[in-house]
């Protein structure tokens, strides 16, 4: 096994960053860990922020990019028991995954659901441990309560709609165009919004009677913080996992005291491992079965190598893409 590995590098970062091969040295597995050779990682909005240098990694955590892959374990810690070397895995990181070789917690590992290839797979972990943390844990979704998941169209969006959808929720989603709106409706979604032509406020109000939604699942924050707390039910929730429209807006907040609402915010890269355990064992029970059954997918945007790492961000940043972004080690 050679000691040395190909990873991309940062070069110049900041607005300008550039992204790099680069041979650096090849990790090893503490205990408790496993070394993966990574057949795939998926690309994330947060890779980008750290690239951009608003992001860095928690103490402790590769300065390589890549939070989520997909591989095969090519060694094993100290301690590790019930697991072995060959064997696919696909693996929630703190960082490290632009690279030929990665090294994932235990608490971090899922086996590649039935009927998923090895490659794909890779665009599961990330946006899974996001989706159930977020709506189940944070937000405390009830059977039969109605969700509206913005960016419906992103990888986080396409695993949420069929993740309610699979669970008999009623789904609203908001994306920025008709192509976008037809790819959410079709992975389960009721109704799509065209943000660009529709208020997403009166849309989901008249959809549910006046009452609007129980949950919402929302990245863009800024102005979209008020509009939300209108299109909740009364004792709704609102929960944000990322404000890329803003950090700062000027809020009417008696709408959150006069309907009871709960406003929520949540990051899952600095989380303890044993946190990410309880996640891993939930998705275990309940998601990995939906997948293994093909009632929920991987919705892939493209597949480029791992030398096109840039060329990955630039459509992310784009926001072209309907689902998740892969490079191939």
């Amino acid at each position: 096994m050679p000691e040395t590995m190909t990873a991309i590098r940062i070069e110049n970062p900041g607005p300008d960053y550039r992204l790099l091969p680069a041979t650096v040295a090849r990790p090893a597995p503490g205990p408790g860990e496993v070394l993966i050779k990574v057949a795939a990682a998926g690309v994330n909005r947060a890779d980008i922020a750290q690239a951009r240098g608003v992001y860095p990694p928690p103490p402790g955590a590769p300065a390589t990019l890549g939070l989520e892959i997909a591989g095969s374990i090519a060694a094993l810690g100290d301690g590790v028991t019930g697991h072995h070397i060959g064997e696919q895995v696909c693996a929630l990181l703190t960082g490290g995954g632009y690279a030929e070789y990665c090294v994932a917690a235990l608490e971090c590992l899922l086996p590649i659901p039935k009927g998923v290839p090895l490659i794909e797979a890779a665009a599961l972990p990330e946006v899974h441990f996001t989706v159930w943390t977020n709506l189940m844990d944070a937000a405390r979704l009830k059977p039969g309560e109605s969700v509206l998941i913005h960016g419906g169209s992103s990888g986080i969006g396409t695993a949420a709609i069929q993740l309610c959808a699979a669970l008999g929720h009623t789904v609203f989603a908001t994306a920025g165009s008709a192509e976008k709106c037809r790819a959410c409706e079709e992975l389960g979604a009721a109704r799509a919004i065209n943000y660009r032509e529709e208020d997403f406020v009166e849309a989901v109000k008249s959809a549910t009677g006046g009452k609007g939604v129980n949950v919402i699942l929302d990245m863009v924050g800024g102005d979209y913080i008020e509009k939300n707390f209108r299109a909740l039910a009364v004792g709704g929730r609102l929960v944000n996992i990322a404000f890329q429209g803003g950090m700062k807006a000027e809020v009417n907040f008696g709408l959150m005291l006069m309907k009871r609402l709960s406003f929520l915010a949540t990051t899952l890269r600095g989380r303890p491992n044993a946190e990410k355990a309880l996640i891993r064992d939930a998705l275990a029970k309940t998601v990995w079965p939906l997948i293994g059954a093909g009632r929920i997918k991987p919705v892939i945007d493209r597949i480029l190598p791992l030398s096109q790492a840039q060329d990955a961000h630039a459509r992310m940043t784009g926001s072209g893409h309907i689902g998740k972004i892969l490079l191939t080690a």
